[in-house]
């Protein structure tokens, strides 16, 4: 059996009682959050390296992908939704899932070679060397 929310056919909003509003507002953003799963980035920078650090809870880190191209990092991967198992049926699922992609464009300072990962817990951590041998050009106008 599935739980739905039964919606009145009124649809004048000013018949409308407001914690209706809201739950409607509420229930139409988490439902469309189930299919757009956009992990959390947090990027930091020490002295001598840039950090990323991605909370992509509930995935293995075989499907999860680091790339980079063009001094373009993109991490992407999916997170799937359990199915049911054990006759468990889900009557309401508020996590996020689907595949995602995000992507950071490096500054010039950064050694590519350098650039490691690791995951555990849900979080992947990036970190990128700086290269300082590498500065910007300065452009004389003539």
């Amino acid at each position: 059996m599935t739980l739905m929310k039964y919606n009145r056919p009124n649809k004048d909003v000013a018949s409308k009682r407001f914690s209706d509003i809201m739950d409607e507002f509420f229930n139409d953003a988490l439902s469309a959050r189930r299919d757009n799963f956009v992990p959390s980035i947090d990027i930091s920078e020490t002295e001598d390296q840039f950090l990323i650090s991605a909370e992509l809870p509930g995935m293995k880190k075989e499907d999860i992908t680091i790339s980079l191209e063009n001094g373009r990092l993109s991490i992407s991967g999916e997170r799937n939704i359990k199915s049911e198992e054990n006759g468990k049926k889900y009557h309401r699922v508020e996590t996020s899932y689907g595949s995602f992609e995000r992507s950071f464009q490096l500054p010039d300072n950064v050694d590519e070679e350098s650039i490691s990962a690791s995951y555990e817990n849900g979080l992947l951590d990036i970190s990128i060397q700086k290269n300082e041998q590498e500065v910007k050009k300065q452009i004389e106008i003539s």
